[in-house]
């Protein structure tokens, strides 16, 4: 399991603190959203030289988005490129998500995931696009094309398979069309947290002792069923093609993985989730927390699948309809990332003056 770090900031990267956590915590990757930028840009004087400058030039806000964003991912791409050397490129990866306004529009995803990795042109970098259905022949295309990419907001078993069928499409244009396989990789983002924050909530509601029983179980259930279908998936004689033709495994990434309820210890979503081909992206604090007490004991994912299937069974016997749930989430999801984005570009706009 590869620890990537849930966050980025030009703080971070001027300070010295991503270099820090890569030296002492075994940070080997960074992923990003329209949230953390937003955040980032609205605390502190570290944008400040950069917007005066794109104010002067007169550049509209939609430009200076880009501008901004694509800046700290080069930075943190190079701080990260010794990693990605070390490993072959299985690590030291960054991550940049396309608009998430485009979310719902497949050939927009495609033009600015191009657009993108033009503009940040390294080789560590990942296009993140979500797996809504509009975003899954873009993400065929992008890696059709050569072009990396973490596909992100994943919340559903069947969605979680879509989108491992649209990574090895794209490999088999991207085959076809004569690119090098094994310079293209990508994690599949499936969240975590998220899961049992709107089932508890349904079970709360419910009251019962048969609901309590059930608080807390069904995100590690959902990740671990997802564990399983990539196995599924990587044993099938289509992937055995692709990947004895050079293809790299594309990664369940854990997204979402800092505890949303205090009565959670705040490591299970790690120490619940360590399996060998993966990926826990984690902000800071969850970082620490498990170097200081996260109880490691290995595998805790194998062995799981039978009672992993069993939660969901018994959810059902209590009216909570898995497809709801997960439907719910990824409209939330993609939802709650423009809002984020929308706060991004006002923070902008008020920066140039505009």
């Amino acid at each position: 399991m590869s620890v990537w770090l849930d966050d980025i900031s030009r703080d971070r990267l001027r300070t010295g603190n991503l270099q820090s956590l890569i030296d002492d915590y075994h940070v080997v990757g960074v992923t990003s959203n329209p949230t953390i930028f937003a955040k980032a840009l609205s605390s502190g004087s570290a944008y400040d030289e950069q917007l005066a400058d794109l104010r002067a030039r007169g550049v509209t806000v939609e430009e200076a988005s880009r501008a901004i964003t694509t800046y700290d991912i080069r930075w943190g791409c190079d701080v990260l490129r010794p990693v990605y050397d070390a490993t072959g490129g299985l690590d030291g990866r960054v991550s940049l998500e396309v608009d998430p306004r485009l979310a719902r529009d497949t050939e927009k995803t495609i033009a600015e995931a191009r657009a993108l990795w033009w503009m940040v042109d390294r080789p560590n970098l990942l296009i993140k696009i979500p797996a809504t259905r509009e975003g899954l022949p873009a993400i065929a295309r992008c890696i059709s094309e050569g072009i990396s990419i973490n596909v992100t907001l994943i919340f559903s078993l069947e969605r979680h398979g879509e989108v491992i069928d649209a990574y090895m499409a794209g490999l088999e244009q991207a085959k076809a069309a004569g690119h090098d396989l094994s310079k293209i990789r990508s994690v599949a983002s499936f969240f975590v947290s998220r899961v049992d924050t709107e089932v508890d909530a349904r079970l709360d509601k419910l009251g019962t002792p048969e609901a309590h029983a059930l608080r807390g179980k069904a995100a590690l259930a959902n990740a671990r069923l997802a564990y399983e279908l990539f196995e599924q998936k990587c044993a099938t004689e289509r992937w055995q093609a692709l990947a004895a033709a050079g293809a790299n495994t594309q990664r369940p990434l854990w997204a979402s993985t800092s505890v949303k309820d205090p009565s959670f210890g705040d490591t299970m979503y790690v120490v619940e989730l360590v399996v060998s081909d993966t990926v826990n992206t984690m902000p800071e604090g969850t970082i620490k927390a498990t170097a200081d007490h996260g109880e490691l004991i290995g595998d805790t994912v194998h062995g799981t699948y039978d009672a992993s299937r069993k939660v969901f069974a018994d959810l059902a016997e209590l009216g909570i309809g898995y497809d709801d749930v997960v439907q719910v989430l990824e409209d939330e999801g993609v939802s709650k990332f423009e809002a984020s984005w929308k706060e991004l570009l006002d923070t902008i706009r008020t920066n140039l003056g505009q």
